[in-house]
């Protein structure tokens, strides 16, 4: 058969209308493409051309842990595992000066009822940058106090646990409501100074601070408290410390309770693949009922060297030693512990944890074996 004239034009015609269509078409899917990876962006760092806020943030961190530990002295063995903690991070610049920032806590992997976990609230504050030095907050912020009460996601320290220092004394994590300053001056300065609720411990618990956090979850207010903080940073080098003033540490409901008083001060030191860790904390609890069962002080500090040879592997050893009662009431309740470990960064937001721990506590009752971790953030 042959093709005419017209049959020739009638199909070039087709083919450029064909060509034409599918151009559109790829420039359409291509657009969409380019605006949903720029969707994706801004909702992961937010957008980057603004310049004017409206950016949101999105982030988070996580750790499983496996214990097995044998029990001394009457205390418990403990062969668990256990989710400890999923965080969501989600914050908002409404402008280049004025931001939201959050964190949301699931601990345990599940609450509600009679299950282990909690839902908290860890931050939910408002900065305003006064100038490019002071910053105003004010919500429900961590405290500026130790080294790992604001950065303790799992990447960031060695051991599966926290360290018990700052646990049982400072005591992490630690978050109050309130407003405040932070910023800097001269040469690595670096300030905190907040007014904010404070703790409720009472007789029941002995006194021992970590008790007497309230979460700000309808937290008696009848005594605030207040926390001035400084820090000095040079390469490879922080030097700080904290103080935190209470002028009630019952909230008025024990009489002869009296105000409390921390005072800490950290070190870090970092020289190639060497890093120290050192910390110091106590308490001074004033009136006759803290008194009568030693807790009018308490004290803890530990030391951690460590050592990462290449990026990917580091390894530390810890002491640690504290007391919840270690005022002259002769209450025999001092802890020593010894941990060694390893950390494994197969990547710099994912890390793999093992350590071996031994107690020596004055009671008598130990918790000694190892434990087993992995955690990440983003």
């Amino acid at each position: 058969m042959q093709i005419g004239t017209k049959e020739t034009v009638a199909i070039l015609t087709g083919v450029g209308l064909l060509a034409i269509a599918t151009t559109a078409i790829a420039q359409t899917v291509d657009e969409r493409i380019s605006l949903l990876e720029q969707q994706i962006q801004e909702l992961r760092l937010g957008p980057a051309d603004t310049g004017a806020g409206n950016a949101v943030h999105i982030g988070g961190y996580g750790e499983l842990h496996y214990n097995n530990l044998s029990g001394d002295g009457g205390a418990d063995d403990k062969e668990e595992v256990d989710f400890h903690r999923f965080v969501l991070y989600f914050g908002h610049d409404f402008t280049d000066r004025i931001r939201f920032i959050s964190e949301l806590e699931l601990e345990h992997s599940l609450s509600g009822g009679d299950a282990p976990g909690e839902v908290e609230l860890e931050q939910a504050f408002i900065e305003f940058d006064l100038n490019d030095a002071h910053t105003a907050q004010a919500g429900l912020f961590l405290l500026p106090v130790g080294l790992i009460n604001r950065t303790h996601e799992p990447t960031r320290f060695y051991g599966v646990e926290r360290n018990p220092v700052e646990g049982k004394i400072i005591p992490t994590t630690w978050w109050e409501a309130g407003a405040g300053l932070k910023g800097a001056f001269a040469d690595g300065f670096t300030y905190g100074a907040h007014v904010h609720s404070g703790l409720n411990t009472s007789s029941n618990s002995n006194y021992a601070v970590r008790s007497g956090r309230q979460k700000v979850a309808k937290a008696d207010a009848s005594d605030l408290a207040g926390t001035v903080a400084l820090n000095w940073t040079v390469p490879g080098v922080t030097v700080g410390g904290a103080v935190i003033y209470q002028s009630e540490m019952t909230q008025g409901s024990e009489p002869s309770s009296g105000d409390g008083l921390m005072e800490e001060v950290h070190a870090e030191v970092r020289q190639g693949p060497l890093a120290l860790r050192v910390l110091y904390a106590e308490w001074q609890l004033d009136g006759n009922a803290p008194e009568s069962v030693g807790a009018d002080r308490q004290y803890g500090w530990y030391v951690e060297p460590s050592y990462r040879p290449i990026d990917e592997i580091g390894v530390f050893a810890r002491y640690s030693e504290w007391d919840n009662q270690a005022g002259d009431s002769g209450v025999e309740s001092g802890k020593v512990q010894v941990d060694v470990g390893v950390n494994w960064w197969p990547h710099e937001q994912v890390v793999v944890k093992a350590d071996y721990q031994w107690q020596d506590n004055d009671s008598g009752k130990d918790q000694n074996g190892f434990n087993l971790g992995i955690g990440y953030d983003f």
